[in-house]
């Protein structure tokens, strides 16, 4: 069953002078349709301006479409009506956690979202609890966030989100401000709660490594889907996807080279096990 529908949306940044005038118009989004089923973990690539963040946008209702629309589980998102149930099902992580975070404890910050929805007091921090342990993060609920690292801290963003029970989560590039430790253990977070909760999750990103484990991969560029497939798929056309400024996970361009070079490789190696399974397959012929 869906979860998100995108068809045929356009969306462009008008910009005014001070007499309400249009200076320019800038398409960030030009006329892209796809389709994410319940349960799915999507990942969405492209480089900067590529319209990647402005669709994640769209799919919380915080930008409107200019043409075409967007339905979250069914509901248009284009309709003011529909928008606090939309937000309630599709929650979202920024980049930066700390616009996020509010509270000065850790646990008081996880349950602000469910308090403001009119949870129960007592589930409230059955929720809590249940989210701060779904991001492994129960044992700090006392904590301040300030004290924490900044992988920390965004998964302790994303547990506010799990709190309020949404059924996708949309996650602008939450790693960009992580160094490669704190990305670990993001990515490891929502995979975990992608496979175990059977959230659906639409992670918006231009790390390589991160999207190896997702279902569907689309590739952005210039405010159009350009490529889409499994992340095998999509690694297999390597200079295809770099004519979009994009590269490839190290592993899949260590195995591209080894390949040009002639050693008979299979296209698509996502991991160094794979690599390593292929190069004892060739030693034992």
């Amino acid at each position: 069953m869906e979860m998100i529908k995108v068809k045929d949306l356009s969306f462009e940044y008008i910009r005014r002078d001070e007499d309400g005038n249009v200076e320019s118009i800038n398409k960030a989004i030009d006329s892209i349709s796809l389709e994410v089923n319940k349960g799915d973990f999507i990942a969405v690539l492209g480089a900067n301006g590529s319209g990647k963040s402005t669709l994640a946008k769209h799919i919380n209702a915080i930008l409107y479409p200019t043409e075409g629309g967007v339905w979250v589980n069914g509901l248009n998102t284009a309709e003011d009506r529909n928008l606090w149930e939309i937000r309630q099902t599709a929650g979202m992580v920024f980049q930066n956690p700390d616009n996020q975070i509010i509270a000065t404890v850790v646990e008081e910050d996880v349950g602000f979202g469910p308090e403001n929805l009119g949870v129960p007091t007592e589930e409230i921090w059955e929720r809590v609890e249940q989210s701060l342990e779904a991001v492994g993060m129960l044992e700090f609920r006392n904590s301040s966030p300030n004290k924490l690292s900044g992988g920390q801290k965004q998964r302790v963003a994303i547990a506010g989100i799990m709190a309020m029970k949404p059924q996708c989560i949309v996650l602008d590039e939450p790693t960009a401000m992580l160094d490669p430790n704190g990305r670990k253990e993001v990515i490891a977070t929502v995979r975990e709660l992608n496979r175990r909760e059977n959230v659906t999750v639409i992670l918006i990103t231009h790390h390589m490594d991160e999207v190896i484990h997702a279902d569907k991969v689309f590739v952005m560029e210039r405010g159009r889907v350009m490529m889409e497939g499994t992340p095998r798929e999509i690694f297999s056309r390597v200079d295809e996807i770099k004519k979009y400024r994009l590269d490839v996970p190290q592993v899949t361009e260590l195995a591209y080279e080894l390949k040009k070079a002639g050693v008979d490789l299979p296209d698509g190696i996502l991991t160094v096990e794979e690599l390593v399974e292929a190069i004892k397959r060739i030693k034992s012929r």
